[in-house]
């Protein structure tokens, strides 16, 4: 196990207050540009923290699919383990570990369902043979085999044959993440990192605060 003994400095890119854009969304859209000219791997990429009803924690990595200036999107079935913890406790986390850049972004926020005029268009703009996974697949239930699933992706798939348009199954959709806070995290040599929180007023602005690493 090298990696537990090894110790990585990281750069001496600094991020500063002065440098930052007033809205955080638009300080996001800047970095996720960056991870996409670096060619980082699935730069869309993020791990999803959710709370289940007995205050049990679980995360796992789905993409973003849309942000705007106001809020991150998601999609999801929203019977999954991730759709009823959201529906039983709101609060969630987004965390984009962009390692190659040595930076990530952590958002706190709260979670709703978006509207369904999103919801269709992003299930349009996927891949038919994913709009079929998506509706073959009971997401997080157990199954006794990977072939029962196989054998139902094969069967909608000549169910809906010579239809041009499948319509979204209503328990499929996108979930709009409404941040209070979002953290830009830059690694520095020496582990005397560069953290700078956004946190939302009540009256919708936003208040920058160094966080000592």
């Amino acid at each position: 196990m090298d990696s537990l003994d090894r110790h990585t400095d990281y750069g001496s890119v600094p991020l500063d207050e002065d440098s930052l854009a007033s809205n955080p969304l638009e300080q996001f859209a800047s970095w996720l540009g960056a991870a996409e000219k670096a060619e980082v791997y699935e730069p869309n990429a993020m791990v999803l923290g959710t709370v289940d009803a007995d205050s049990r924690p679980s995360s796992r990595t789905v993409l973003l699919k849309r942000f705007d200036k106001d809020a991150f999107y998601f999609v999801t079935n929203y019977r999954s383990t991730k759709g009823t913890q959201l529906s039983d406790n709101p609060a969630v986390s987004l965390l984009f570990p962009w390692y190659s850049l040595q930076r990530q972004v952590i958002v706190l926020g709260t979670a709703t369902l978006a509207t369904a005029e999103i919801s269709d268009a992003l299930f349009a703009s996927r891949p038919r043979e994913s709009q079929i996974a998506s509706m073959a697949s009971d997401q997080s239930r157990p199954v006794d085999s990977r072939a029962r699933i196989e054998q139902r992706v094969a069967d909608l798939t000549r169910e809906f044959e010579g239809t041009a348009v499948i319509t979204r199954p209503p328990w499929w959709g996108a979930v709009r993440v409404v941040p209070r806070s979002i953290e830009f995290w830059q690694g520095r040599t020496s582990r005397m990192h560069d953290r700078l929180r956004y946190s939302a007023t009540p009256g919708g602005a936003w208040t920058v605060e160094r966080l000592q690493p």
